[in-house]
């Protein structure tokens, strides 16, 4: 099993989550953050830091989020990895808990 990002990251894209990875599965797009499913070793450190509440395990991800999984693999081999924690977006405050972001997501 791998872990997901799912929609709460869009235009938030908070990377304290990246900091606790052991394996740097974490890459980085414009606005989002995705995981790598190949490399995620199920280590569930990333979970607990995610501020918004965006990383699920696979077989978690609630049922309106499920394309999510598809989209982090597909991105993951696009975008690169991120190593470090970034300072979030200056409005991702003003994002947590905005509905229906996917129209938003920065390819």
């Amino acid at each position: 099993m791998t872990y997901v990002i799912t929609e709460s990251c869009i235009k938030c894209k908070y990377t304290d989550c990246v900091d606790v990875c052991p394996v740097d599965c974490f890459h980085e797009g414009p606005n989002f953050l995705v995981i790598d499913p190949d490399e995620c070793i199920d280590c569930t450190l990333c979970v607990s830091e995610c501020p918004v509440e965006a990383i699920y395990a696979e077989d978690d991800v609630p049922t309106e989020q499920q394309q999510f999984i598809a989209l982090n693999a597909e991105l993951a081999k696009k975008w690169p990895v991120i190593l470090e924690r970034k300072e979030p977006f200056a409005d991702a405050d003003a994002w947590v808990g905005v509905p229906n972001k996917l129209k938003h997501l920065e390819r």
